[in-house]
């Protein structure tokens, strides 16, 4: 069988016709420069010299013109090879390249599984906060429904946010496989919609129930009143925080006063509205306004509670530092010994190496407790275990759990910022919180480090968020609050 010329191999000719080309004007350029102009003859007429070379008939000024122009063909026919060649490989959206080919990307399903992540991570979130008004106006009982079908929902968006980790890390490798990866994301996503979507009717039903949006909006009022009162404290709390400790120690709540107080500023207008609403005998329009109200309280509680944890965790901190430094120098005479004795569970080089970075870091935190100056007790403690625990055999527990107290004071503050921040980040912020969450609950797969350093990572990108995107809570409707999925969540927004 005759088969024509293929795409690599026009590629190659086109390719030296083009390089050819060149090399056939450079060569015409080198002759150029090197030809001498000529000299008048002896005996003839320096006049007629002149008017030779006023003539234009000169080697040199007939090629130079032609060189350019063989040049800049030569440099066309390179670039339209190049371009070719570019389009062949092409694996973008858009390019000639086979569609499905190994290395080509998967955008538009990729764009699908995080929008998913998001809208997911939002439903179970909002309805939780909806079955926490709930749980003040019936039993465990009555609302066991509930309770089960978002305890599904979350299941199923733990192994959805698991599933991106170990997508973002490269696993599994296989194009197919990939795509299969987040199609198993768009899955559990939707399956986790359904399960609260099949309740929330029940849901409301109840709330509506005997006195209804009257009676639910006492409960709100009444948490309303509770959060306003512990509000006006935050500044003073926050004040002895920053006199008590380095200025780093509090910027996780920083700001954290103030949209409380702009979380309660909106809730008032909108449990004004909803009571009217009742008074003038509007029941829709009233559970519209009071979902919107109860999504604002409780924002306004992720804030209060932020603030005032902040300051129970410091303290706690502060008192662990000295327990932890004691046994992280433990740890590090441990390692001393198995070095000593050649059973290192590493090169020994290696090992050396942790000693000499975990003597640096405790030395360090011994002069910052001797300087007399505020520090932050928890980095202090993060300092501590990054240092020590890669040599740690565990003979001294104190330094696990000061990784354990750093790991959720940074996974419930990046917590914090996505529930106050709902629907403005996005689905790699919400995944590295989902697996610092993981690796930090009991089990074999513990580990607090990295459950630090991911919750970091989740707080650092949700900030990214919010800055690109801007917070939904801007909007004139404000965060609203309803038990359900994507079918059924907004089915209460106010008008």
């Amino acid at each position: 069988m005759i088969r024509g010329p293929t795409r690599r191999g026009k590629g190659q000719i086109a390719a030296r016709i083009a390089q050819g080309v060149l090399g056939g004007g450079i060569a015409v350029l080198w002759l150029c420069l090197v030809l001498p102009r000529v000299a008048p003859r002896a005996g003839e007429p320096a006049a007629g010299a002149a008017a030779q070379d006023e003539g234009g008939t000169w080697t040199a000024d007939l090629v130079l013109p032609l060189v350019a122009a063989v040049a800049v063909i030569a440099l066309a026919a390179y670039g339209y090879v190049r371009r070719n060649r570019r389009a062949a490989t092409r694996t973008t959206p858009g390019g000639t390249g086979a569609v499905g080919s190994v290395g080509a990307p998967l955008t538009e399903p990729d764009t699908q599984a995080c929008a998913a992540l998001v809208e997911a991570d939002d439903c179970l979130r909002a309805s939780r906060v909806e079955l926490g008004f709930a749980r003040a106006r019936f039993d465990a009982s009555g609302l066991a429904p509930y309770e089960r079908a978002v305890g599904a929902a979350g299941t199923e968006l733990r192994a959805a946010f698991a599933i991106r980790q170990r997508y973002d890390g490269g696993v599994p490798e296989d194009q197919a496989a990939r795509r299969q990866a987040l199609a198993g994301i768009v899955g559990r996503c939707a399956e986790a919609g359904r399960r609260l979507d099949a309740e929330a009717p029940g849901l409301e039903r109840l709330r509506e129930a005997d006195r209804g949006t009257s009676e639910a909006l006492e409960v709100a009022e009444g948490r309303f009143r509770e959060l306003a009162g512990r509000t006006t404290g935050l500044e003073a709390v926050l004040g002895d925080l920053r006199e008590r400790y380095a200025p780093l120690a509090s910027a996780s709540v920083t700001g954290c006063p103030e949209q409380a107080k702009d979380r309660l500023v909106f809730a008032t207008m909108r449990l004004n509205e909803a009571r009217q609403s009742v008074d003038l005998g509007e029941p829709e329009r009233a559970a519209g306004q009071l979902r919107a109200a109860e999504g604002a309280i409780a924002q306004a509680a992720v804030l209060v509670a932020a603030v005032e944890r902040l300051g129970e965790e410091l303290a706690a901190a502060d008192r662990l530092v000295p327990a932890a430094l004691t046994g992280a120098e433990a740890e590090v005479a441990g390692a001393r010994e198995r070095v000593a004795a050649g059973v290192a569970e590493v090169p020994v080089g290696e090992l050396r190496a942790r000693i000499r970075h975990a003597d640096t870091v405790l030395g360090t935190v011994r002069e910052e407790l001797t300087a007399r100056r505020p520090y932050d007790p928890l980095d202090l403690l993060r300092r501590i275990a990054r240092a020590v625990l890669p040599l740690a055999d565990g003979r001294a527990g104190v330094v696990e759990a000061a990784a354990v107290l750093v790991a959720r004071h940074t996974t419930a503050a990046a917590d914090d910022f996505v529930a106050t921040h709902l629907g403005g980040v996005g689905a790699e912020a919400r995944t590295r919180l989902a697996e610092a969450v993981r690796l930090l609950a009991p089990g074999p797969e513990r580990d607090p480090r990295a459950a630090d350093e991911l919750a970091r990572q989740a707080r650092h990108l949700a900030e990214q968020d919010v800055r690109v995107q801007g917070s939904p809570y801007a909007e004139a409707a404000g965060p609203v609050t309803g038990f359900g999925g994507p079918r059924t969540r907004d089915r209460r927004a106010p008008a």
